[in-house]
């Protein structure tokens, strides 16, 4: 009778490692982030661990190996959800700075690439009106293509308005692709976004995490200013509404002494044209009833 021995597989020691490391890093963070890796450059992943090396642990990850590292972590809410989220090429991001923010610093270092057949829209492409710098040629067949309406000047290529020739989730043709590089214009975002976040026991899908700066600010700052009129009126006293409620007050009191017609070097320009309109009116009324100035 034959003996079989078995032997177990011998994984190399980089994703021994990786598995590990795995196992360790999402218990030493208050935050782990996942990104797909969709048109993202290796420059700007370079960039960003330089930038943020003692900030951010990014590990490219071999998704089997990521799934059954998290198998062997306890006690870190949301982890099961975060390995059904591990399709395609993923990264993992461990840090303890807010998913929120960390979609915004990512969102500061995105780039624009050139447009392939077959990429989709995410914004409104407009090619622009003006001198394109092209000379007339075969060219000339893609721009009737994506509707674009020229004009041959100086003998070059001229565009006559600003011309819409994709809307968000639009499917990018070859020939609008090849028109746009030609024009240097670079319409696909590039760069890394966070997808899925786990923070604290919280879930955050990437919708969660888009953040409207501008729009947040000009609330921030309507608030207050309704925040500051609504304590001026009631007359309540902080630093922010002293000056207000002096000037409040000083009108008030200007207004109060014009109609008592208490004279002061501030009321005179008011006080004494109405004094003089009210005896010509008494002077009118007098005169309709026979009596006359002595």
């Amino acid at each position: 009778m034959s003996t079989q021995v078995l032997q177990r597989k011998s994984y190399p020691k980089k994703k021994r490692v990786m598995y590990q490391e795995l196992q360790e890093l999402p218990k030493s963070y208050n935050v782990i982030a996942l990104s797909k890796m969709t048109k993202v450059r290796a420059s700007q992943l370079m960039l960003l661990r330089k930038k943020f090396r003692n900030d951010i642990k990014i590990r490219i990850i071999k998704n089997k190996v990521a799934i059954r590292a998290f198998e062997k972590v306890k006690n870190v809410a949301g982890i099961e959800s975060l390995s059904k989220e591990l399709e395609g090429q993923c990264a993992l991001m461990f840090t303890n700075i807010s998913p929120f923010k960390l979609n915004l610093i990512f969102a500061q270092n995105k780039i624009f690439l050139p447009a392939k057949g077959g990429d989709i829209a995410s914004t409104e492409i407009t090619i622009p009106a003006g001198n394109t710098g092209i000379i007339p040629g075969p060219v000339l067949s893609e721009f009737k293509i994506a509707n674009v309406q020229t004009k041959i000047d100086g003998g070059t290529i001229w565009v006559n308005k600003d011309t819409v020739v994709a809307k968000p989730g639009d499917v990018i043709s070859q020939q609008l692709a090849s028109l746009l590089s030609k024009l240097n214009i670079k319409p696909i975002e590039a760069g890394i976004a966070v997808n899925f976040a786990i923070a604290e026991g919280l879930m955050f899908k990437e919708q969660d995490l888009r953040l409207d700066v501008q729009a947040y600010r000009d609330e921030l700052v309507r608030s207050f200013q309704q925040a500051l009129t609504l304590a001026t009126e009631a007359g309540y006293m902080v630093p922010e509404t002293v000056k207000p409620l002096l000037v409040k007050a000083q009108q008030h009191a200007k207004s109060l002494a014009a109609e008592a017609g208490y004279v002061t070097p501030e009321t005179a320009d008011f006080v004494l044209p109405r004094a003089q309109a009210k005896a010509q009116a008494v002077a009118n009324e007098a005169k309709k009833k026979g009596y006359t100035a002595q």
